[in-house]
């Protein structure tokens, strides 16, 4: 009896953790599914060759993942169907495991994503975090038999149906609409030039170098410290000079921000930096767009009219692309558009708003509003 129970405390405590997690995990990428997707997609294209054409499945794919993570979990915690949940943890944790080790040595995406944009995880931390849920997957399984439901029959159903729709209705709101919970650095209030400095002590220790001279006397070449170099002896000549760093300063940490760059091209080819200017105005409209050619054509005329009602109110617009010019030409003319593109990087833009058109209003670089231009 006292195996019995310990066993069973072992099983609760593996179903317990492995259930949270997975709730946490799905939950994260619920109210952010497009970031799921994206992050598939940067697999896939990182993999190359056959999973390429496997790209435009990435939508279906992370929705399936997100309620199979989500609602394994709510099982896992209300001890439901506890005999085939066992089993669906422990065939996830397979799948996952070695594909993370095969992550983190490879790296062909810095980041994981697993737990969305709520907490970074480096590819190698990930894999030891699957490690652990590994474990715990194995010793639920072999303890499974200990732990019993106490749920009747009509009460697993509905815990599984609330959980499906619950997580369901999450993930179509943000898809609709914008996350409901924004974890990335452009969400409303964050200034951005703040973001793209990090804060470095003012007794931080500087990289210390070692420094040689070598010069020259009489056809023979010799080394120098800044100690004993030939200062004012015109009777050597001045070779080269090596440095070799010997102790490692301070190493700052990269900004929240820092591939946040706007550029504006003439129609002479001429290319400007507008990241300063548009991060100084009172007030300016951005409307993204980080692929013109996958943007629905349906809000086109929205942008127009918001185009001549920032005209009409003295607001500065803009819309922000990381399409060519070849598609920008191609919007133009199937849209009627006249408001000035900008270019930035398309990965950057997938991050300040998950909508394509999105809208985003910035004040003196402070983000004062973002919506999805479907909801105006």
């Amino acid at each position: 009896m006292k195996h019995n129970r310990l066993y069973a405390i072992i099983g609760s405590v593996a179903r317990t953790l492995l259930g949270l997690t997975f709730i946490f995990s799905g939950f994260v990428k619920a109210v952010d599914p497009l970031g799921t997707v994206y992050k598939i997609e940067d697999y896939l294209n990182a993999f190359g060759g056959f999973f390429t054409h496997l790209v435009p499945a990435a939508p279906e794919a992370a929705c399936a993942l997100i309620l199979f993570e989500f609602v394994l979990g709510v099982l896992l915690v209300f001890n439901v169907w506890i005999k085939a949940t066992s089993w669906l943890a422990l065939l996830m944790m397979i799948v996952m495991t070695p594909l993370t080790l095969y992550l983190a040595i490879a790296n062909p995406v810095t980041d994981c994503g697993c737990f969305g944009d709520a907490i970074h995880l480096s590819n190698w931390a990930t894999f030891g975090k699957n490690v652990v849920l590994l474990v715990l997957a194995v010793a639920l399984l072999l303890t499974k038999d200990y732990l019993y439901s106490t749920w009747r029959k009509p009460l697993d159903l509905i815990i599984f149906c609330v959980a499906f729709l619950c997580c369901s209705g999450l993930m179509a709101y943000a898809l609709l609409h914008l996350p409901p919970i924004d974890f990335r650095p452009y969400k409303i209030g964050n200034n951005i030039p703040e973001l793209m400095t990090v804060d470095i002590p003012e007794d931080a220790p500087v990289d210390e170098y070692e420094y040689t001279f070598i010069y020259e006397k009489d056809g023979a070449q010799q080394e120098f410290t800044l100690d004993n170099y030939p200062k004012g002896d015109t009777t050597w000549t001045f070779v080269d000079q090596r440095s070799k760093l010997v102790k490692k300063g301070y190493e700052a940490p990269e900004p929240p921000v820092h591939d946040f760059v706007l550029t504006l091209t003439e129609d002479d080819g001429t290319v400007y930096d507008m990241t300063d200017e548009i991060l100084e105005q009172d007030s300016v409209v951005l409307a993204i767009m980080y692929k013109v050619e996958k943007a629905s054509r349906k809000q086109a005329e929205k942008l127009n009219r918001l185009y001549q009602a920032s005209l009409e109110s003295g607001m500065p617009f803009y819309a922000v692309t990381g399409s060519g010019e070849h598609e920008i030409d191609i919007w133009r003319q199937e849209t009627g558009a006249e408001y000035p593109f900008l270019s930035c990087d398309g990965v950057t833009l997938k991050t300040i708003v998950r909508a394509n058109p999105g809208v985003v209003v910035l004040n003196q670089g402070t983000v004062v509003d973002k919506y999805n231009l479907r909801n105006k």
